[in-house]
């Protein structure tokens, strides 16, 4: 079960945003990532609890921020309740989309899940439902990501297979590069491996 530390910086001008405190593993349904976000000065902020089902779709997915609270799974494309600080107005949403995004890293490893490119797979375009910082808003977004190359580097516990994607917003052409292995991020614009207890889970 790796269990380890993301640091979050704003991707443009690298403005420090938190740290996220997080452990994830394959289990019977799928995968399931549980983290707690804290500000920089150590002061809780929120967290992420995602599970996917064996194909990658989300079965459920808890976001809090700023007292804001997000229920969602995959239903009809993608159904969200979103819920005010007070608690007492929420809102509910649906999109003809194929996953949910957000800051959290656990969205990157999620939608690899869902795609399972290799290499020789053809750009895939995928409709994502973002919230959006600080108040977990919703946004829909158009994506499409390719799997340039996946690379065996040499570790301690044997070789770790590390794939890299390229993601482009296909409303600002604007491209970025995404370094995964197994289930853990190494590497993504806003996002910094800091820690890593146990090695990344393989999956089948």
């Amino acid at each position: 079960m790796p269990r380890g530390r993301y640091s979050l910086h704003d991707p443009h001008d690298h403005t420090p945003l938190g740290d996220e405190h997080f452990h994830c593993a394959p289990g019977p349904s799928g995968w399931r990532y549980v983290s707690q976000i804290t500000t920089p000065s150590g002061e809780h902020h929120g967290s992420v609890d995602l599970t996917l089902d064996d194909l990658g779709r989300p079965l459920r997915l808890e976001l809090h921020a700023a007292g804001w609270q997000v229920r969602g799974a995959a239903l009809d494309g993608v159904t969200w309740v979103r819920t005010d600080p007070t608690g007492t107005d929420a809102t509910e949403g649906n999109v003809r989309a194929h996953a949910f995004t957000g800051s959290s890293p656990a969205f990157l490893v999620a939608l690899t899940r869902l795609l399972r490119l290799t290499p020789a797979s053809p750009e895939t375009r995928v409709r994502l439902v973002a919230f959006t910082d600080p108040v977990l808003a919703p946004l829909t977004v158009d994506q499409s990501w390719a799997l340039l190359r996946s690379e065996a580097h040499p570790t301690d516990n044997g070789p770790l297979m590390v794939d890299e994607y390229q993601v482009s917003a296909l409303d600002t052409g604007e491209r970025h590069t995404v370094h995964i292995a197994g289930d853990v991020v190494l590497a993504a614009p806003g996002i910094e491996l800091e820690d890593l207890e146990t090695p990344p889970s393989v999956f089948p």
